[in-house]
């Protein structure tokens, strides 16, 4: 898959990723709770943060990526 997701949205989405994934550590509810809310969520941005792709951004066609030089 091509990459979609510019570095600044990636620095962006790699920082809410640790967030949301201190988050799935530290809030005092059940466990499933806490992975099935906070810990998917943090992991997808985590992933996609460092794959640099969206799966949104592919559905709808969009990219967040400067053009490459010479196009």
């Amino acid at each position: 898959m091509k990459r979609n997701v510019g570095n600044l949205e990636r620095l962006f989405r790699a920082l809410g990723g640790l967030v949301l994934v201190t988050c799935a550590a530290m809030v005092p509810l059940p466990l499933p709770v806490r992975l099935g809310t906070f810990g998917v969520l943090g992991g997808y941005m985590l992933f996609s943060a460092l794959a640099g792709t969206c799966f949104g951004y592919a559905l709808m066609g969009r990219s967040t990526c400067p053009l490459e030089p010479g196009r």
